[in-house]
């Protein structure tokens, strides 16, 4: 398929598609596993919350594929701020003067079918292990399983996760990376979450599937920084099948386009083939492939499959331990997600 019939498809799904978005960080270096964490930590008190949450995920992913990159994106939001306490789940109580993380300005483009998700697989599970198992473990093995789902790696998540008390949409903005963030940026940022340079390349590969807004990318088009011209290293038939529906004004803010051109809806590695053809999405993203520091890493994920699923697993498992909540007094474990205790 043609990148321009590519596009015209796309055109259609601008309802049902989804923005996996950028991956933001956090403010904590914690990288070990905490204590307690552990992959049959609900082995007595439910055992098969695996299977549970499994069966939500199978529909959810048959039934609104966009399930899959939202949740995902859910995944990276809540550990990234404040770490993996699923706090990005509440909502904003009315009349309060702070909004909750999920209504920070950075999270405005969060998919509902994300939400829905976690919403779904917590009614299910509490029906068989009522106040037990918390949002922020149902959030993570949701996330697992839509990458295995989407032919990307199986790997197991540990539990014992507690959910977390505070909610604040001012501490979001400040731990995301542009668009447009340079390596130098994007290095700093996540070296100070305990994240190395190949977690970060390794991450940035969850970008094989899912969709941004012409608004995260439409100065690469047409005004790349401030010279009024397009990004030199975007490739000239992306650039023009991405001219044809982000207009420099007055586009369709609904419009989106997918991250991996070549197979939007596959968990593989033909993103970093992508990047290495100038067909990057994000500036962020194609910047990878430019600078020495990243460039090798993003050869050789592009030549391997199996060395990248095996950097995303371990990375995506060691992102998952940031500053995680544990007991009482610093935790809850939320029956509805959305409202704490």
């Amino acid at each position: 398929m043609s990148l321009t019939s590519l596009f015209l498809f796309f055109i259609f799904l601008t309802i049902t598609s989804s923005s996996l978005g950028l991956l933001i960080s956090s403010n904590s270096n914690t990288t070990h596993t905490p204590r307690q964490l552990r992959v049959d930590y609900y082995a007595k008190s439910c055992p098969q919350i695996e299977q549970l949450v499994g069966s939500v995920t199978s529909q959810q992913f048959k039934e609104s594929p966009v399930s899959g990159p939202a949740t995902i994106r859910l995944l990276f939001h809540d550990c990234f701020v404040e770490g993996c306490d699923a706090s990005i789940l509440i909502a904003s109580k009315p009349g309060s003067k702070e909004l909750a993380e999920k209504d920070a300005e950075d999270n405005r483009d969060l998919r509902v079918e994300g939400f829905e998700t976690i919403k779904k697989a917590k009614e299910v599970v509490e029906k068989k292990c009522p106040n037990v198992v918390s949002c922020a473990d149902i959030l993570a093995i949701a996330a697992r399983d839509f990458v295995h789902l989407a032919g990307g790696p199986y790997y197991q998540v540990k539990k014992g996760r507690w959910d977390g008390k505070i909610s604040m949409a001012s501490r979001v903005g400040s731990n995301i990376p542009r668009a447009n963030s340079t390596i130098d940026e994007l290095i700093k940022l996540f070296n100070s979450k305990g994240l190395t340079i190949q977690d970060m390349v390794a991450l940035s590969g969850a970008h094989t599937i899912g969709f941004a807004h012409c608004k995260n990318f439409v100065t690469r088009l047409y005004n790349y920084r401030g010279k009024g011209q397009p990004d030199p290293n975007m490739n000239p038939k992306l650039l023009n099948a991405l001219r044809m529906y982000c207009p420099n004004f007055g586009g369709n803010s609904d419009i989106v386009a997918p991250f991996d051109a070549t197979t939007p809806f596959i968990f593989d590695h033909a993103y970093y083939g992508n990047l290495q053809n100038k067909m990057g999405l994000l500036a962020s993203d194609q910047a990878l492939a430019l600078d020495p520091r990243t460039m090798s890493l993003v050869q050789d994920f592009s030549k391997d499959k199996q060395k990248f699923f095996q950097a995303f697993a371990a990375a995506i498992d060691k992102m998952s331990l940031l500053k995680v909540v544990r007991g009482k007094k610093h935790g809850e474990k939320r029956r509805d997600c959305s409202m704490h205790m």
